[in-house]
């Protein structure tokens, strides 16, 4: 069986090793793994992150298949987490991954024990819920990356990253910030999005529901864009006690 220290190998040559130690011994939670979420969680552990949570009540649908990363013929219908579990462990078997089956929500979100992470990514629709899960990762000492929306996105280099309050262009950001603002409750410190300004309009004529068109081009970019952000931020500790 391979080592650790193979897998990472090219790793460590580019992060050196104190900083591949570091990686390590983080504790990551992630909700949501869709289009954004799988691919950032693939991006995780393939750059040496060992303790990872991952969250998601949904199970794996046909019209995943075109941007999700454990989507495929073979996978539709199972549990999403458990699926994205065993590809995660295909990469590094030596990695704990923990599943949940489970919905944020303001009832159950202390169910997940929010201040035991360093860090917390947010990959989240629902708007109800990713407020919820902002204001109360705010009110931790964890780091938060959050993305906006993904879909009716097609041009790579109109993806940016900035502070949440900045963000210009992105409705759903615009409709956070009306919710935060009718709630009286506010994010308690500043944290960093994954946004496009980008917004096109669905061409199909076969929508369910409100489904938006979205592709894996751009929902991969910001899920492995959120996983660069963590390890970035992870060497920049290094590189702070130095």
């Amino acid at each position: 069986m391979v080592t650790e220290k193979e897998i990472f190998h090219r790793s460590e040559l580019l992060l050196g090793n104190e900083t591949m130690e570091l990686v390590a011994q983080k504790r990551v939670i992630l909700f949501g793994v869709g289009g954004v979420g799988s691919w950032c969680a693939e991006g995780l552990v393939r750059s040496g992150i060992k303790h990872l949570t991952i969250v998601d009540f949904d199970t794996v649908n046909v019209t995943n298949i075109n941007r999700q990363l454990m989507a495929t013929t073979k996978t539709i219908d199972q549990i999403k987490v458990d699926a994205l579990k065993e590809r995660l462990l295909a990469i590094n078997p030596y990695a704990e991954i923990t599943a949940l089956h489970k919905v944020f929500t303001e009832e159950t979100a202390e169910e997940f024990s929010l201040g035991s992470y360093d860090y917390i990514i947010d990959a989240i629709d629902s708007l109800k819920d990713k407020a919820q899960l902002i204001l109360m990762a705010c009110k931790t000492d964890a780091t938060l990356f959050s993305s906006m929306g993904a879909a009716l996105k097609l041009d790579p280099t109109r993806i940016k990253v900035t502070e949440f309050w900045k963000v210009q262009g992105d409705p759903l950001a615009r409709t956070l910030r009306k919710r935060f603002k009718s709630l009286g409750q506010f994010p308690e410190r500043k944290f960093q999005c994954i946004y496009s300004d980008e917004l096109l309009t669905n061409r199909g004529t076969n929508a369910i529901g409100r489904e938006n068109g979205s592709l894996v081009q751009i929902t991969g970019i910001f899920g492995f864009t959120l996983a660069g952000l963590v390890i970035k931020d992870i060497e920049g500790q290094i590189g702070a006690a130095q």
